[in-house]
């Protein structure tokens, strides 16, 4: 759902194949195989600190930073990063999906009410700025944008410098690199400037400023299994980007936008109501604008159930708003993030997105130590 001028690529391996064979190494004492995947995807919730360190010294990506890429025209005409959505919706009066690839051959799907129309955000978007577009050029060339939100940092409160976002709109997956370029855009066209095709300067359509990537992690099994279409690895279909000021002021994002969201990982599943954000570029939309949905109770959908049922919701967003938040509400009435756009139906009618529980965790709280 998010979006980059690239050709779908090969779908994911069975996850029996990640643990099979010479190709994997020999088990270490950390947990972990010697190539650094760990021995299960229930071993990686055991992971310690020292293990992740192990696996991300080889998996955390060092963006670097070129300058003159982004302009007002580059942003507005990259198109969404986009991984092919699953066959069909999971509602109610449709079959059960069925599965390109991964371990599951049928996912399975709960019901979700009706198509859930999105609605524009009144502007400004500076009064929401923990919202924005994140935006890449591809390996081999090309670029890309998504959606994401400024989170919470547990180690640096009231200073984060942390952006959620999908692992897809960071990472090709298996077999495939990490996108360059990355920059977070808070608020982006907060004003309208670039509405309607406008020329519109650098300073109108980022009023808080471009927030460059340093660092940027996503899930092990994204990098291992994680392809085109959808399947298992969607499950775990989550990035964290740790970013810096463009003009290198020394000001966190937070303090540059005014809020963070926490993140609320193992939510309940019964009891909340998400409403999901993001800046879609696909037709209807054009990505100038930032849309919501109201969605309601999530429904499940899950490819291999051995791993934890992504939300899915009833929404009518397109390309482009991969990555942005779904927000449900604490219970001591602030907002939080419980998931993030990851994939879509072929008709707009659901968003699914990943049940953030503590695989996610980790990997936040990876990258808030390091």
């Amino acid at each position: 759902m998010s979006s980059i001028n690239r050709t779908a690529g090969a779908a994911a391996v069975a996850l029996a194949v990640l643990f099979t064979g010479a190709a994997c190494g020999a088990p270490d004492d950390g947990g972990r195989r010697a190539s650094g995947l760990p021995r299960s995807w229930d071993e990686l919730k055991r992971w310690r600190f020292e293990d992740w360190d192990n696996w991300a010294s080889k998996h955390v990506f060092h963006n670097p930073r070129t300058e003159g890429v982004w302009s007002p025209d580059s942003m507005a005409g990259a198109p969404a990063q986009q991984p092919a959505p699953p066959a069909a919706s999971p509602a109610a009066s449709s079959p059960p999906l069925s599965a390109t690839a991964g371990p599951a051959a049928s996912p399975t799907a709960a019901p979700v009410p009706s198509a859930v129309q999105a609605v524009a955000v009144p502007r400004p978007y500076t009064r929401y700025a923990a919202s924005g577009k994140v935006f890449m050029t591809a390996p081999n060339g090309g670029t890309g944008q998504c959606s994401a939100t400024v989170v919470a940092d547990p180690a640096r409160p009231g200073r984060s410098n942390l952006v959620w976002t999908a692992a897809h709109c960071v990472h090709e997956g298996k077999d495939g690199d990490w996108f360059r370029n990355l920059i977070f855009v808070p608020a982006y066209n907060s004003s309208g400037a670039a509405s309607g095709g406008r020329k519109a300067t650098l300073a109108e359509v980022a009023p808080l400023g471009q927030w460059w990537a340093d660092k940027v992690i996503t899930s092990p099994q994204w990098t291992a299994e994680g392809g085109h279409a959808g399947n298992s690895a969607n499950q775990y279909d989550f990035a964290v980007l740790r970013v810096h000021a463009a003009d290198d002021s020394g000001q966190s994002l937070e303090e540059a936008v005014g809020s963070a969201v926490p993140v609320w990982f193992d939510a309940p599943r019964d009891g909340i109501t998400v409403s999901a954000w993001g800046y879609p570029v696909g037709r209807p939309f054009d990505g100038q604008e930032l849309d919501r949905c109201d969605a309601g109770r999530p429904g499940v959908l899950s490819f291999d159930p051995e791993r934890p049922a992504m939300h899915t919701i009833s929404c009518t967003m397109t390309s482009g708003a991969s990555g942005g938040g779904w927000f449900a509400t604490l219970p001591d009435g602030r907002q939080a993030l419980v998931s993030n756009t990851s994939l879509g139906t072929v008709d707009h009618t659901s968003l699914n997105g990943p049940y953030l529980e503590g695989v996610a965790r980790q990997a936040l709280d990876y990258l808030s130590k390091k």
